[in-house]
């Protein structure tokens, strides 16, 4: 029991980190109905972002690693990735907003191609180790818990799941109560009504895509406290299984992506504990093709008819 309730804990760690990626496709794809195959590389730029930002942060708060310096480097590069975010959708995306989707797709496909060459031209192809924003260590947990005292919890764990928690609460605030976020559920539902009655279409789509990004901004740095070896190919595989997270929970649908990262972060976390890591990736990928197969909409989507 022990040893499963561990597995549990370390899925739920890397669940949320695939929960937040996993948002930023759905929202995009909830509006503008496509899938933003760069997002991944944007999850890799959050954490060079945190590489470069870290150490200033840490010599302008005293050189000491702390909450503080860790919170500063985390919100300094969620924006650097929310402007990167916005960016790449005014030079990238927007001037295909008519055109075919197919279009968009490998567009969407040749930025993720250019962040991914342009990371290792710029940042070096080598892996990098990020910098110690917070000094991680093994959590004590009270005797009184019996035999729960035993579980292994480190505090990179813990921010992890706290913060990760937090930008979900701030997410679902804004989208369900702010004008922004009911512009974006209208976008949502009916584009063209939604123009016609007054909203923005190129201010919340960047505003969306800002959003996005920085959520997997985040993710970035959340990833690099606990796993501090970084390098410019990291988004590939974490960008396809918040995907597949975004399919599994419902693409298109903000509880179903947090539902899919969640399950696919307890499914790796078991296959490595209780299996093989050589296994992890190929079972991961069969969900999608068996969700695809037998529940397209996603666990929490739904079918949607539409008229020719």
């Amino acid at each position: 029991m022990i040893e499963f309730l561990q597995q549990l804990l370390n899925g739920l760690s890397q669940g949320g980190i695939y929960a937040l990626i996993a948002l930023g496709y759905t929202m995009v794809y909830g509006i503008l109905r496509f899938i933003n195959f760069a997002h991944g590389d944007v999850f890799m730029l959050g954490s060079f972002a945190g590489f470069y930002l870290g150490p200033l942060v840490l010599r302008f708060c005293g050189g000491t690693p702390s909450f503080t310096v860790a919170a500063l480097t985390l919100i300094l590069s969620m924006v650097a990735c929310a402007l990167i975010g916005m960016l790449i959708e005014r030079l990238c995306y927007k001037p295909l907003r008519n055109q075919p989707k197919i279009n968009v797709l490998i567009t969407a496909i040749g930025v993720s191609l250019l962040l991914e060459n342009g990371g290792q031209f710029f940042f070096g192809a080598d892996p990098k180790s990020f910098p110690e924003l917070i000094t991680d260590r093994a959590i004590d947990l009270p005797a009184a818990l019996g035999p729960f005292a035993n579980l292994t919890i480190t505090l990179s764990q813990i921010i992890v799941l706290a913060v990760t928690g937090l930008l979900l609460v701030v997410l679902h605030l804004v989208v369900r109560h702010t004008r922004t976020g009911l512009a974006m559920r209208a976008l949502s539902l009916n584009p063209i009504a939604a123009q016609l009655a007054g909203v923005d279409l190129n201010r919340i789509i960047a505003i969306t895509f800002g959003i996005g990004s920085a959520l997997a901004g985040a993710a970035g740095i959340l990833i690099s406290i606990q796993q501090p070896s970084i390098d410019p190919l990291m988004g590939i595989n974490a960008g396809l299984k918040a995907f597949i997270a975004a399919v599994l929970g419902g693409v298109g649908n903000l509880p179903g992506a947090v539902l899919g990262g969640i399950v696919i972060g307890l499914l790796e976390a078991l296959i490595v504990g209780y299996g093989s890591p050589t296994y992890r990736d190929p079972i991961v990928f069969a969900v999608l093709i068996g969700i695809l197969l037998f529940r397209p909409a996603g666990l929490l989507g739904k079918t949607v008819l539409e008229k020719v």
